[in-house]
């Protein structure tokens, strides 16, 4: 994982998430767990909203391969979050992305992670290429 940590004006893509009451765990904050979740959201809600993803019927799809993260500070019930996503890399079957997430008007994140999507054939779930209108766009999201 690139150990550089980002700020809110590093990340070209934003999307706001509130947090749920079951997102909390014994010790009055949101479980690490939850927060691999925040980042599948972010990166699938990009995918679909952006027209490069319908997972119940395009004949390449992209899986988890890797995941990591970061935390720095506490999020609990009921802070809102807004999610940062930039893209680290593209490679000819996989795309590295990079999450942070920040509590609402904070600049600094809460937590960082690190997300890997494979681009596999459907059916057979072997890596393909990815398809060039999807590493257009995830190009245009990649890190200054």
């Amino acid at each position: 994982m690139n150990t550089e940590i980002c700020n809110k004006s590093d990340y070209p893509y934003f999307e706001t998430l509130p947090t749920r009451w079951a997102d909390n765990d014994m010790y009055g904050h949101v479980n690490n767990v939850v927060y691999y979740a925040y980042c599948d959201t972010v990166v699938n809600r990009l995918l679909i909203n952006k027209g490069w993803l319908n997972p119940l019927e395009d004949k390449v799809i992209a899986v988890v391969a890797e995941t990591q993260c970061r935390f720095f500070a506490s999020v609990a019930y009921p802070q809102i979050l807004e999610i940062g996503l930039l893209v680290e890399r593209v490679g000819n079957s996989s795309v590295t992305y990079r999450l942070g997430v920040f509590k609402q008007d904070s600049v600094e994140p809460a937590a960082q992670g690190r997300f890997v999507h494979v681009y596999v054939d459907s059916q057979t779930r072997q890596p393909v290429a990815i398809p060039a209108a999807v590493r257009q766009g995830l190009l245009a999201l990649t890190a200054v």
